[in-house]
């Protein structure tokens, strides 16, 4: 640890996305899962949508949120295997002002303990856009808890040290939106 003092804990604004040809609100159980662990933690989820596993659906909601002067990090779920409809690493990686290569390698090295050797079929990514932070997840309830509990949780914490994303993290405008999920 540095000789830095911890910074207190903030809230962020955080949105949702499920990336599913499947999955409606109802049934989305990993998107439900991110938004309440979310909350938990104390983060306000200010959106949540559910998008097809189409590239330009999943640019637009992102580019949305991007430009948005709410949003300051959102998880993706979804859409990031090896079957033919799997697009969202080649969806998002061009709105990416920055790669954080070490998510994805990270991911991987801890879902080894659950799911072996499956892991190298993972393509979770992670960047920077805008000022905002991008997590993109498999589409599994329990990817989604190990990507949570053992990764973004923590990098979306100003009180993590020696370092955490919310530092990087454009100032979010006081107005609070509603959340649609």
């Amino acid at each position: 640890m540095s000789g830095k003092s911890a910074k207190p804990f903030q809230p962020l604004n955080i949105a949702i996305l499920t990336i599913s040809d499947t999955r409606d609100l109802t049934t989305d159980s990993s998107g439900e899962y991110l938004v309440n662990a979310a909350r938990e933690y104390g983060h306000q989820v200010v959106e949540r949508i559910i998008v097809k596993d189409d590239i330009y659906q999943i640019r637009a909601v992102l580019s949305n949120w991007i430009a948005s002067e709410h949003i300051q990090a959102v998880i993706a779920t979804g859409g990031t295997g090896f079957t033919g409809r799997d697009s969202t690493p080649e969806a998002v990686v061009p709105l990416f002002d920055k790669q954080v290569e070490g998510f994805g390698e990270l991911f991987r090295q801890i879902s080894y303990r659950d799911i072996a050797t499956s892991t190298i079929q993972s393509r979770a990514i992670a960047g920077m856009a805008n000022g905002v932070v991008i997590f993109c997840l498999p589409g599994s309830t329990g990817a989604c808890k190990t990507g949570w509990d053992d990764i973004i949780s923590k990098q979306l914490d100003a009180s993590v040290r020696p370092c955490n994303f919310v530092a990087h993290l454009k100032q979010a405008a006081t107005t609070q939106c509603e959340s649609r999920g």
